[in-house]
């Protein structure tokens, strides 16, 4: 009895630590970038407001009826895609950007309607994300309009759907390499528009920083950022005016 009891503490605390571990490793977050938010904070074209389970930015100016539910890479802050999203907004369309449970995207299971209520006024709705955001915006697709991925690809089949999606890929991505994201094009609809920006990198798709195995950009970030945005503008014009795909 006392060599079983003595087992169960150690397996208890076993699973304790390793539980421990694992909240304190997925809570060290890469952070955004300061003076990138802050830009986007004092433009006058774009609101920001902090909706507790999301960031919602809305365009001050005149809105096209389009919003995109995008959800954050692996352990990135939400505001570090203020930036990349900047001139969207400005031109009209609303994006909230998600908080991801625990900052990883599988641990969160709520659905678009949870954050589709932070914007009543939007008419069509688009979910993206950026890396395993990305991944995780393809299981929900089947519930939007269409799908954005930025320095993604799906792992599951959605090749028979007929939402409209965009693909930005970087040519310099160490992480979701071109060589990944062409072997994944298969399981994308046949008319998925695919945009590769020469000398971007997988960071470029947010305002953190480096990242840990990717490869040097051979762009700036700001010529990376105008391209993705000028992409994502271009495709927003091809949603639907309604939900009649859904």
């Amino acid at each position: 009895m006392n060599r079983v009891l003595r087992w169960s503490a150690w397996v208890v605390t076993v699973i304790v630590l390793i539980a421990v571990v694992f909240l304190v490793w997925a809570n060290i977050v890469m952070q955004g970038t300061r003076s990138a938010a802050l830009q986007v904070w004092r433009d006058d074209r774009v609101a920001v407001r902090d909706a507790g389970d999301s960031v919602v930015m809305t365009p001050t100016g005149s809105a096209n009826g389009a919003g995109i539910v995008f959800i954050p890479g692996a352990k990135v802050d939400p505001y570090a895609y203020m930036a990349t999203f900047r001139q969207v907004v400005a031109a009209g369309t609303t994006v909230v950007i998600t908080k991801p449970t625990l900052h990883l995207a599988f641990f969160d299971t709520r659905g678009l309607s949870t954050f589709e209520s932070h914007a009543p006024d939007v008419r069509s709705w688009a979910v993206g994300g950026h890396s395993l955001g990305g991944v995780r915006a393809c299981q929900l697709a089947p519930d939007a309009d269409g799908l954005l991925l930025l320095g993604s690809y799906c792992a599951n089949d959605i090749s028979r759907s007929y939402i409209s999606v965009l693909s930005v890929s970087g040519s310099r991505d160490g992480l979701s390499t071109p060589e990944k994201v062409d072997a994944a094009r298969h399981l994308l609809p046949s008319n998925a528009t695919m945009v590769e920006v020469q000398g971007a990198n997988h960071a470029d798709f947010g305002a953190y920083g480096a990242q840990p195995g990717d490869d040097t950009a051979t762009i700036s970030r700001t010529d990376a950022r105008q391209q993705i945005a000028a992409a994502i503008e271009e495709w927003v014009r091809t949603l639907p005016s309604g939900s009649a795909l859904r």
